[in-house]
């Protein structure tokens, strides 16, 4: 079983930043790709991030490019969202997901963590 618990998120300005993390608990972590997905209200999720098992492949979305970065750290099973120049439309709820090993999917979801940008 994988279990997923994101943290980080808040309110922040127009402009600042913010650094999510997830912390994840599962005998695959380490050999599964990670990835950030994100909800505004009123609209369907969204990819955002991606990270392959060792780091070395990120992916990232063409609204996010050159604004965030994805990293992970697999001595604590930990993947993380750093959130640069924040603009108001990156208001979402932060969902961190792990994909399976088998499905290639992403199976495995945390509950999620509030970013509001103010203008």
């Amino acid at each position: 079983q994988v279990r997923l618990v994101e943290s980080g998120g808040g309110l922040v300005q127009t402009g600042g930043s913010l650094r999510l993390s997830c912390a994840a608990s599962g005998r695959t972590t380490s050999r599964s790709t990670l990835g950030w997905f994100r909800q505004a209200p009123g609209k369907g999720r969204e990819f955002v991030a991606a990270i392959s098992s060792n780091g070395g492949t990120t992916d990232y979305a063409d609204s996010v490019k050159g604004r965030f970065t994805i990293s992970r750290d697999n001595g604590k099973n930990t993947v993380y969202l750093q959130m640069n120049s924040l603009k108001p439309e990156d208001t979402a709820v932060y969902y961190c997901a792990q994909r399976g090993v088998v499905t290639m999917n992403y199976d495995y979801w945390g509950q999620g963590t509030q970013v509001t940008v103010s203008s």
